[in-house]
């Protein structure tokens, strides 16, 4: 499946994504949403779900031209850039890849992912959820440079990343106002992808590709010190690429937890 859409809306289950609502849909030519984000809006046009999402949480019934993006789809998706295991096993990033990979947008912008839970407040928009990216797992040791990665892989193929937020984030991905998506420029013509191709390579010299998706299914056979060190050239890739992506000043990066 290849498409191209222009401005991608990707939205997550942070308790900020309900300011969507009521934007108008003419800012962006394709929503997507992930888990139970379909329940922000009704005019969702794909929803990404792991294949253990529960059934009762799903929509009963879809309208004219919605569709639901399972593991069958987005692992493929995920293998074309690396894999899950390198891309980071969450599914806004899971999320995202799918995206750039079926869709083709010029502009992903996402909403309600930033993966910032406050303690003893509403995690998710529907109440307290489970914290999924922080969870312990070797594929999401630093979640700045999982973004970086998509970040720079999206930049690769003329699209930018940003975010709608404009608060804390483990994403590095510049926060902007809704109202400039239409103006961002490609990103691709003024970054410099020398260490992107650096981090590439790396990940292709330690070779943990597992095309079914379930790594941790394979978890005995990856050194963790290959995972971090590819995290690292990855945030080296982000540095070198450029002033940023965009034109405009980075986002204050969080230190890993």
């Amino acid at each position: 499946m290849t498409a191209t859409s222009g401005v991608v809306l990707v939205l997550g289950s942070a308790p900020d994504v309900i300011q969507c609502r009521d934007w108008p849909r003419s800012g962006f030519d394709t929503v997507v949403a992930i888990n139970n984000a379909w329940q922000v809006r009704k005019d969702w046009d794909y929803l990404v779900a792991p294949d253990d999402f529960p059934t009762d949480k799903r929509p009963r019934e879809l309208s004219p031209g919605q569709q639901v993006i399972g593991s069958d789809v987005y692992v493929p998706a995920n293998n074309h850039f690396g894999g899950v295991l390198y891309a980071g096993g969450t599914m806004a990033f899971t999320a995202g890849y799918w995206a750039l990979w079926a869709l083709r947008p010029r502009v992903m912008a996402f909403l309600g992912c930033d993966m910032i839970y406050a303690p003893q407040k509403a995690s998710h928009f529907y109440g307290q959820g489970r914290a999924d990216p922080l969870r312990d797992d070797i594929s999401l040791r630093n979640l700045e440079a999982k973004s970086a990665r998509l970040m720079l892989h999206a930049a690769r193929m003329r699209c930018a990343c940003v975010r709608l937020s404009n608060g804390p984030s483990r994403l590095v991905f510049p926060s902007v106002s809704r109202r400039v998506l239409g103006t961002i420029a490609d990103p691709s013509s003024q970054a410099d992808f020398g260490a992107f191709d650096a981090a590439v390579a790396l990940e292709q010299q330690f070779g943990y590709s597992v095309p079914s998706g379930r790594y941790w299914q394979e978890a005995a056979r990856f050194d963790v010190a290959h995972i971090d060190a590819v995290d690292t050239a990855w945030m080296t890739a982000l540095s070198a690429a450029g002033r940023d992506l965009l034109g405009i000043a980075k986002p204050a990066v969080q230190k890993a937890g």
